[in-house]
């Protein structure tokens, strides 16, 4: 780092008695008063070169021998005044980043101008902050830190405004003509001496991004000035800008869940404990906020991993409603990066109960599906739409349709992946004893029909929630269940939702059903299952070792319990009867289904050939050699 010296003279001040003096033969004729601490000094050198002092002591009514000079809220303290003083007497003064900018304040409320005496202290100053300070990158964030001591001076006196321009050009320049931090260069020294050209790789292609670590040291207010004037001058890639927001993101928000829960313990604490802690909370709230302003624009900028973790201090944090939307909408953008364990948000609310805040991922799941991405189509084929765009090639509209498909495909894919993502999250808030089931499905729903391949996830997430919340009615269960569709369960699945007791019994005839068909769509032999499933079929004229009959699914299905079941047919058979059920599950208690109810249930007809007592049939699948079921 850069210092100047000043004056030759020897350091004689000495305090005795409290109070500061010098030593020397002529006796005090003045005495200036600091911050509490009075100066015994001579008028000569003092006036001789502080404007200010000379009006005061011309308007002081005190007698000449010994004028009393009051300086109130002198800015830098003692410090700062002796540091003008010893000039003034001409003792040697050591200037650096560290406390030019108090001297520099003091020197401007004393008036060491030129008009004065030529080579007076702001001179001085100004030609060592112009040529060294500004000029070095250490120098000039260290220059920067340490106005905060003096805000409104160093506003006043450009000195804030001149070291962010000064750091700012350095980022956007090259950074060889920069005088790197000691260490940035002890790192670029260390990666030379490496014998691992991997890891020196590394470094260099890294070191387009040095200037992070050593901005992270600024306040959030410096910071953000300073991050301004970068992103402004527009050389600096969004990727590095990025970086370098979570570089100081993890300096300055360190263990936030950790704070918030012991504050919750601590409740009961003194007040001026809960005030502290409450400071603390607003400035990392400012924080936080200052830096979601600062993020890029550019999608990628950022990984969805650090947006999400955002968005959890934000949620902790109780940052405003804008910063909130503003970080969902960004993680909506990217949501095929995140993971399960980044979606699960603790909540944080007092006005429910529920473990995690399923609303906030609510909010970033319909973001993502405003992105308005739909399947690839294909190019027109169209000979007029060619002949209407004659400037361009016909190779040119190839490639551009071949680009929009093959973005279509990566939106596509996308929507695959958050299908997983979602129907896994919805695994771990299943559990929640507080989830309502409007929420519930809600998720669910928010993922369309082609985005699953297999319902297999999302069946393991419906019987979790069963599982965790045994009060539901049946006409509860039955809603959660529309959004499940048999078809798209695997065999595993389908064996263990066929002894689900949890499921409603119209969802276990569909599982039947639709295992029944892929064993005859397969070649006609029904998979293995376990012996109580087999036994039933086995009772009501069903062969599991021989090709079952055609399935008839030509019934209509009311719009209340539409759960897919249409369009399975076995390929080749040789029957044509067709197994029949009449069920009523609002009657599952009766021995007897009404009439009206059979009538009503007669759009089931095609699915099993089961008898008109469907409890008693029923019983059957779940008691019987259970032991037997739970052991495979």
């Amino acid at each position: 780092m850069k210092f100047m010296k000043l004056g030759s003279r020897p350091d004689t001040f000495y305090t005795a008695e409290s109070v500061r003096t010098i030593s020397s033969e002529v006796s005090s004729d003045i005495i200036i008063q600091v911050k509490g601490t009075r100066y015994l000094l001579h008028k000569f050198p003092l006036l001789s070169k502080c404007l200010r002092l000379q009006r005061l002591c011309s308007e002081s009514s005190d007698s000449p021998q010994h004028q009393i000079v009051q300086l109130p809220e002198f800015p830098g303290g003692v410090e700062a005044f002796e540091v003008c003083a010893k000039f003034c007497y001409g003792i040697t003064i050591t200037l650096s980043a560290y406390n030019i900018v108090s001297a520099r304040c003091a020197a401007e409320y004393l008036q060491m101008i030129e008009d004065v005496e030529k080579g007076n202290l702001i001179y001085k100053l100004d030609v060592f902050f112009n040529s060294c300070i500004l000029n070095g990158w250490k120098d000039s964030i260290v220059t920067l830190q340490t106005t905060k001591a003096l805000p409104l001076w160093s506003e006043d006196l450009a000195i804030t405004s001149r070291c962010i321009e000064a750091i700012a050009s350095k980022v956007l320049s090259h950074p060889s003509k920069v005088s790197l931090s000691h260490s940035h260069s002890r790192r670029v020294r260390d990666d030379v001496s490496s014998c691992n050209g991997t890891e020196s790789l590394r470094h260099k292609s890294s070191s387009k991004g040095w200037w992070a670590e050593d901005l992270a040291d600024l306040s959030i207010d410096l910071y953000w000035r300073t991050m301004i004037a970068i992103k402004s001058g527009g050389k600096t890639p969004s990727n590095l800008i990025g970086d370098a927001l979570k570089i100081y993101a993890s300096r300055w928000l360190p263990n936030i869940r950790k704070n918030v829960h012991v504050k919750r313990e601590t409740e009961s604490d003194s007040d001026a404990d809960s005030d502290s802690a409450s400071e603390v909370t607003s400035k990392h709230r400012l924080l936080l906020e200052s830096i979601v302003s600062l993020l890029p624009a550019e999608k990628g900028a950022v990984s969805c991993s650090f947006l999400l973790k955002l968005l959890k201090a934000a949620n902790i944090l109780k940052a405003s409603a804008s910063s909130k939307v503003e970080l969902a909408t960004r993680v909506g953008l990217q949501l095929e990066e995140a993971s399960v364990n980044d979606l699960l948000i603790r909540s944080v609310s007092k006005t429910n109960n529920m473990m995690y805040e399923v609303d906030l991922v609510m909010t970033i799941l319909e973001q993502f599906m405003l992105q308005g991405q739909s399947p690839p189509t294909s190019p027109p084929r169209s000979r007029l739409t060619i002949e209407r765009r004659r400037s361009r090639s016909a190779e040119n509209i190839n490639f551009e349709f071949q680009e929009s498909r093959r973005s279509s495909s990566a939106s596509h894919s996308s929507k695959l992946k958050v299908a997983k993502l979602v129907d896994r999250y919805l695994q771990e808030v299943a559990r929640d004893v507080n989830l309502p089931l409007s929420k519930f499905i809600a998720l669910a729903e928010t993922i369309p029909d082609f985005a699953r391949h297999d319902h297999d996830d999302l069946y393991r997430a419906i019987d979790i929630y069963l599982k965790a919340h045994p009060e539901l009615n049946k006409n509860e269960r039955k809603r959660l269940c529309r959004i499940l569709d048999c078809k798209k369960l695997s065999v595993e699945a389908c064996m263990h939702a066929a002894q689900n007791e949890l499921l409603p019994l119209r969802v276990v005839v569909q599982v039947l059903f639709f295992e029944q068909a892929r064993a005859a769509a397969a070649g006609g032999k029904v998979t293995d299952m376990p012996s109580n499933i087999k036994a039933l079929l086995t009772a009501h004229g069903i062969d599991p070792s021989k090709h079952t009959a055609p399935l008839s699914t030509t019934t209509s299905i009311h719009a209340d319990d539409n759960w897919s079941v249409s369009g399975f047919k076995s390929p080749k058979s040789t029957k044509n009867t067709t197994l029949r059920m009449k069920l009523a599950e609002d009657d599952l208690d009766a021995n007897v289904v009404p009439r009206d109810e059979i009538g009503r249930t007669s759009r089931f007809k095609g699915l099993l050939a089961l008898p008109a007592q469907p409890k008693r049939m029923f019983s059957k699948l779940w008691p019987t050699n259970r032991t037997a079921t739970e052991k495979n």
